[in-house]
């Protein structure tokens, strides 16, 4: 068969060609550590260029392996965010193990949340999970999928593609190890491992084994307003490390089941649409993008060319956002009730080969 027969083949089948279908898994892969990571102004101009070949093993293979697996398993955006919380795990209990070192970066991380029986901090815990469920992982899978709507919910790799994104994680989770610990020179205690690789596991069982619950009657808001309050609550959140003591832990779980709750009943709408979800994306984003425009760098103060930088990563989130609601518009429209497509399979005839 010809190369324009073969093309004329795809064309008839249905089947983008591969260069379309191996693109959005590249977009998330480099988007990932982009949000997770530079965005949030965590890193100077040449730590940048320095970490982000090491970043984005970790980063994009963890938030491309949780998109693919929940896709291919028919699952939604509620089985991510819980992997979600799992990739949180891997990357601070097993991998840099900040969960676990108090004094990480040469800063009490942990202050008077610390709680010795665990070695862990109260809001550190919360936080960095909450902060790798969102932004690091969910955030881009959602602005990606809402760029390619007609393939949103199917996979984008074939067996192989998550093969190779598989390995790649792992390395990258290998290499983040080894430099934690050169730097740090610190490991956790057998317990502390063991007891987060369990709780790992037990997340991973419970993302692939929930049942997502019917829908409820009523309509859901407007997208708009879904963003605005993802835009505020999540900023809220953040803000929560800088009250005093406990009470940062305790306002950082009450938004957070706050939000889970809220969000959970809107999702269940039947109403609820790609729109609604991509708008607690961009709420989100938006919030890491003005946040990391002050954040100062865990190497020392801001300098110019480090403004200039998440300055220009800012615009282009605001950039991002707005293709990403031009591309949802003018795909084709359905609702994602059901949990926002929890529990379906993916579409027939779209199957990444």
């Amino acid at each position: 068969m010809t190369d324009v027969d073969g093309r004329q083949a795809t064309i008839r089948s249905g089947e983008p060609p591969l260069r379309r279908r191996v693109a959005p898994a590249i977009a998330l892969f480099l988007l990932a550590p982009a949000i997770g990571e530079l965005l949030l102004g965590n890193l100077r101009v040449e730590e940048t260029v320095a970490f982000l070949p090491m970043l984005a093993p970790l980063y994009g293979g963890g938030a491309l392996l949780i998109r693919e697996t929940a896709r291919r398993a028919g699952r939604g955006p509620a089985t991510m965010l819980i992997l979600g919380v799992a990739y949180g795990l891997v990357e601070e209990g097993l991998a840099d193990q900040m969960l676990f070192n108090r004094h990480y970066a040469g800063n009490d991380e942990m202050g008077v949340t610390y709680i010795p029986a665990l070695g862990m901090g109260g809001w550190l815990t919360v936080g960095v999970l909450a902060m790798h469920a969102v932004w690091s992982t969910n955030v881009g899978i959602a602005l990606v999928e809402a760029l390619v709507p007609e393939r949103s919910e199917a996979p984008w790799l074939g067996r192989t593609g998550l093969g190779i994104t598989a390995a790649i994680f792992t390395v990258g989770t290998v290499v983040t190890t080894w430099g934690s610990h050169h730097d740090e020179h610190f490991f956790a205690a057998p317990p502390q491992l063991l007891g987060a690789a369990a709780v790992i596991v037990l997340l991973v069982v419970v993302a692939f084994r929930r049942r997502p619950a019917g829908p409820l009657p009523g309509s859901a808001p407007r997208p708009a307003i879904v963003g605005c309050v993802a835009f505020v609550a999540s900023g809220a959140f953040l803000s929560t490390a800088d009250l005093p003591g406990w009470w940062s832990v305790a306002a950082a779980v009450a938004l957070l089941a706050a939000a889970i709750v809220v969000v959970g009943r809107w999702s269940r709408r039947g109403d609820w649409n790609r729109l609604h979800r991509l708008a607690l994306a961009a709420g989100a984003l938006l919030t890491y993008a003005w946040t990391g425009i002050g954040m100062r760098p865990e190497s020392g103060p801001k300098r110019p060319a480090d403004h200039v930088m998440n300055a220009v990563l800012a615009v282009g989130a605001v950039v991002l956002v707005i293709c990403a609601v031009r591309r949802s518009r003018a795909g084709p429209a359905f609702p994602l009730n059901r949990g926002s497509g929890e529990g379906r399979r993916p579409v027939a005839g779209r199957k990444a080969r």
